[in-house]
C-alpha cells in the first residue's frame, strides 16, 4: 500500500506540475497585435508586431480624445502630421469610444467598413493601439495606429533626386492618391 500511494503521489504531483506549467498559458489573453493579426491573417495579409512608436502615437491620440471628451481623428491635429515620425510609407488609423475592452472594439471595426479596410491595410507590418478613459463621463477612447511600407520612404526619396532630371511635363501629373505627403 505505500508504495502504491508514493506512486499517487507522484503521478498528481506531476499532473499538478503540469497543470500550474501550462495554465498561464491557455488562459494568457491576446494582446491587440495578435488579435489583429489573426484577424489579418485570416484575410491573407501579413501579420502585424506592436510598435512603440504606433503605440506612442495611438495613447496620444486616445488620451486626447479622453481629455477633450470627444471621437475626432484631428484632435492633435492632421493624421499625416501625427503619423509622420513613424516612418512609415503607408499608415491608417482607428477610432472608437464606448467599449471597455479591445475585443470588442476590435469587433466593431471589424464589422464597419472603413475600419475593416484600415485593419487589413496592404502591407501592414507594425500596429500601436492604445486607450483612455474621460474623466468627465468615464467614456473609454480608443486608437490603433496600422503602418507597412517601411522600406518605401528610401525609395522615394532616391527616385526623387530622379525625379527632378525628368522634363517638367511629368512632375506636374495630378496625383492619384496622396499618402503621407507622397504623390502615388
Amino acid at each position: 500500500m505505500g508504495t502504491t500511494e508514493a506512486k499517487m503521489r507522484s503521478y498528481l504531483l506531476l499532473c499538478l506540475s503540469f497543470a500550474a506549467c501550462c495554465y498561464p498559458a491557455t488562459v494568457r489573453a491576446e494582446s491587440p497585435a495578435e488579435m489583429i493579426s489573426n484577424f489579418r491573417a485570416q484575410h491573407g495579409e501579413r501579420r502585424v508586431t506592436s510598435d512603440p512608436k504606433l503605440t506612442r502615437i495611438a495613447h496620444q491620440q486616445a488620451a486626447a480624445m479622453a481629455a477633450k471628451d470627444h471621437l475626432d481623428h484631428d484632435v492633435l491635429g492632421r493624421f499625416n502630421a501625427r503619423i509622420d515620425s513613424a516612418g512609415a510609407g503607408r499608415a491608417a488609423e482607428n477610432i472608437a469610444y464606448g467599449y471597455d475592452s479591445f475585443a470588442k472594439t476590435l469587433n466593431q471595426w471589424i464589422d464597419s467598413a472603413g475600419h475593416r479596410k484600415n485593419l487589413l491595410l496592404h502591407n501592414a507590418s507594425r500596429v500601436g493601439v492604445a486607450s483612455a478613459k474621460s474623466a468627465t463621463t468615464g467614456r473609454t477612447y480608443w486608437a490603433m495606429e496600422i503602418a507597412g511600407d517601411y522600406e518605401r520612404p528610401k525609395t522615394m526619396a532616391s527616385s526623387k533626386q530622379s525625379v527632378s532630371a525628368k522634363p517638367k511635363a511629368r512632375a506636374s501629373q495630378a496625383c492619384r492618391l496622396k499618402i503621407l505627403s507622397l504623390c502615388l
